[in-house]
């Protein structure tokens, strides 16, 4: 298990990344339950569209890192891919729980536990697709308690259309000159790599009414730092 990241101060609030995946496999309904018994304010996750429509939830583009077999999700139906049987945390197959997620689940734990939803809507989508992710939170009663994430602009453009108000962070791994006017002009938050941020930048950001979170933060010294320049969320693997 790894250190708890302990914050004192009401800000900033904590983000389960993958669910509470340094207890259980990442992004199964098991970590999700792990993370929604915990102190987290909500729970990352991420969001593939299936070679037949559907949404499921796993992090690569490949399953060969949580489930041994090599498909690419893309690729692959929804019926293959719910049939496989990820591995546990230490590598051994057997457990019949570890299955992926449909987002309806994801979304319908995140409830039970009153945990914000925070999902990654990975690879570029149409419209419609971002469309439907909208109706299947809508379905579940979670649409107004999900923030959505996304290294794609384009799927932030087709969420703004949508949903104007809705809450959403441009996911970004460099900060340059481009990044301040794009958030402003999308009426987007920011979502970013911990490494590249300075004191300086966040009250640049928090000047415009832009909130700051940060991934992946697992060391504690770290953690308070950032709490220190203020940021409004830390997105970690730790456990709470």
């Amino acid at each position: 298990m790894q250190d708890t990241l302990h914050l004192a101060a009401p800000k900033p609030r904590m983000i389960a990344h993958r669910g509470a995946s340094g207890l259980e496999t990442e992004n199964t309904a098991s970590a999700f339950v792990a993370a929604g018994n915990r102190s987290y304010y909500g729970i990352e996750t991420d969001v593939h569209l299936t070679r037949d429509g559907a949404f499921i939830i796993i992090h690569d583009d490949n399953t060969r890192r949580v489930a041994g077999d090599a498909l690419e999700v893309e690729d692959t139906s929804f019926e293959t891919l719910r049939a496989l049987r990820l591995m546990d945390r230490d590598g051994r197959p057997g457990r019949r729980d570890l299955m992926l997620p449909t987002l309806s689940e994801y979304a319908g734990i995140c409830r039970h536990y009153g945990k914000q939803a925070v999902l990654e809507l990975k690879n570029p989508m149409g419209a419609e697709d971002v469309g439907r992710i909208v109706d299947t939170l809508r379905e579940e009663g979670w649409l107004e308690h999900t923030t959505f994430i996304s290294f794609d602009l384009d799927n932030l453009k087709h969420l703004r259309r949508l949903l104007p108000e809705q809450k959403a962070q441009y996911l970004v791994e460099q900060d340059t000159p481009e990044l301040l006017p794009t958030l402003l002009h999308n009426r987007l938050d920011l979502d970013i790599y911990w490494k590249v941020l300075t004191e300086a930048r966040v009250q640049e950001l928090h000047s415009h009414g832009i909130e700051i979170n940060v991934w992946t933060v697992d060391d504690p010294a770290d953690a308070r730092r950032l709490a220190d320049w203020g940021v409004d969320y830390i997105t970690s693997n730790c456990v709470e």
